[in-house]
């Protein structure tokens, strides 16, 4: 065998177990790539609708939950707080839901809800972002002496009332937000769509 056939037969060798290597090399690489390109399990659940149970949220109560990240604020009014959202006006920024952008179609009411006893909000400070605290009872409060019930942000002091409207002299310039939501029954909300939409 002449010297030019063992190079040959060498180099064919040698160029094929490079380019087998190559393509396991490339294979590897490609895998982590395209699954990038993939969203992860906690990004379709970040953007995917939450379901909130409020069979068990009793008159005057709060609960939170979770939707894309941010806290979402339920709570039970009963006619005695329903009846002190009329008389604040004058003592709010935006009472008439000015700023469309804050609530869905449905929500632009004095309620700013779809039923009158039952508010969903975001629980995120329109500020800087801080989360508001629940304080339902109409008291004096070290944060305003005249309160009748709402929410605070212990952030910077912007408050709002149990229809999440902000209140004049807080930092916050607009309301807080009322997310999309619809009921799928009596006991259970799912925040992230709605009846216009889904």
């Amino acid at each position: 065998m002449s010297q030019d056939g063992v190079n040959k037969g060498r180099r064919t060798l040698l160029v094929g177990a490079t380019s087998a290597v190559g393509a396991v090399g490339a294979g590897f690489l490609a895998v982590p790539f395209v699954g990038s390109w993939m969203p992860s399990e906690k990004a379709k659940a970040a953007g995917a609708p939450a379901k909130i149970d409020v069979s068990k949220v009793g008159a005057g109560a709060m609960v939170t939950a979770e939707w894309r990240g941010k806290p979402v604020y339920v709570a039970r009014r009963t006619d005695e707080m329903l009846g002190k959202l009329e008389g604040l006006a004058g003592r709010l920024k935006d009472p008439d839901n000015a700023n469309k952008e804050q609530q869905p179609d449905y929500a632009d009411n004095v309620y700013r809800s779809r039923k009158p006893e039952l508010i969903v909000v975001l629980g995120v400070c329109t500020h800087l972002g801080c989360a508001p605290k629940y304080h339902p009872e109409v008291k004096p409060e070290p944060f305003d002496p005249n309160w009748q019930g709402g929410w605070f942000c212990p952030c910077h002091g912007s408050r709002f009332d149990l229809s999440g409207r902000v209140f004049s002299g807080s930092p916050a310039s607009d309301n807080l937000v009322i997310p999309p939501y619809m009921y799928e029954d009596d006991n259970v909300v799912i925040v992230g769509v709605d009846e216009e939409t889904a």
